[in-house]
């Protein structure tokens, strides 16, 4: 019986399935990937030339030494990583009075930043660019590093999961005499790992990823990060195939790698996430 329930047609219907669905979204990875690896201006007569031999890593030797991707690479790694660990920093230290703490009004403030899921990024760009424009920060890390700290998002995520910790473990801290700096920097930040990760995780990518912002705060090719580069980049190569691809396989790869890395934990964290006491 435990055989017929392992090999049952719907579960041999679902792996297929899930198999069918994983190719297809693992797909144009493999393309890219193939395609960045022919010979520069290569014909491809048919669709399946870009998986066929012979291969080269001379396009990635090309673009990494005698193009500017490299200090656009820097530039979205450098905003990618502060902008993440000031998010996670602010989220977790909003989240904690917000999941812990008591006082007036403390329902209006956290549905204050529920309304602010609603608000498409799109809208706040006007205001955004005046206010950093008055700040003199436009074309500066600065400026293109702090717009994206405070985020509802990763709030919200850690507001639910620091209200699942259980009291008794602070309770206990204050009889010892421990003070709420104590508290969460000794008890929940290391109870969270978990949250962090996955918040952190979705923060890099999303600054990685991220172009409207950094393209209209970025007056310089100095200052472009990868999204707002690569198309003024691609765009001397408009009659090629293989250094556009090779460009962007460039790009995504950190992202990849960062993802694959940390699978796990995404997944672990959004499960725990729905957790409640």
């Amino acid at each position: 019986m435990k055989i017929y329930r392992k090999y049952s047609a719907g579960n041999v219907a679902l792996a297929v399935l899930s198999l069918f669905i994983a190719v297809l979204f693992l797909f144009p990875l493999f393309f890219g990937l193939s395609t960045s690896l022919k010979a520069e201006s290569a014909s491809f007569r048919h669709f399946f030339d870009s998986f066929k031999p012979p291969f080269t890593l001379a396009n990635y030797v090309n673009i990494l030494g005698s193009s500017k991707v490299p200090m656009w690479t820097f530039n979205s790694f450098l905003i990618a990583v502060i902008s993440t660990a000031l998010a996670l920093s602010v989220s977790a230290l909003a989240a904690y009075p917000l999941a812990k703490m008591e006082f007036a009004g403390k329902r209006a403030v956290f549905f204050y930043f529920l309304m602010g899921l609603m608000v498409p990024a799109e809208a706040t760009i006007v205001p955004l660019f005046i206010t950093v424009n008055g700040l003199y920060m436009i074309d500066t890390y600065p400026g293109m590093i702090l717009p994206g700290i405070a985020g509802s998002m990763a709030l919200v995520i850690m507001v639910s999961f620091f209200k699942a910790i259980p009291k008794e473990l602070i309770e206990v801290a204050q009889i010892d005499g421990a003070k709420h700096l104590v508290i969460f920097t000794r008890i929940i930040i290391p109870l969270s790992r978990t949250v962090l990760v996955t918040n952190g995780i979705l923060a890099f990518i999303g600054s990685w990823n991220n172009y409207l912002w950094p393209l209209l705060c970025a007056m310089g090719e100095r200052m472009f990060t990868l999204p707002v580069g690569l198309p003024t980049f691609e765009m001397t190569y408009a009659a090629d195939r293989v250094i556009p691809i090779t460009c962007n396989m460039a790009a995504s790869i950190p992202a990849i790698i960062i993802f694959l890395i940390f699978e796990r934990q995404i997944t672990e964290g959004i499960a725990m996430t729905g957790i409640k006491e």
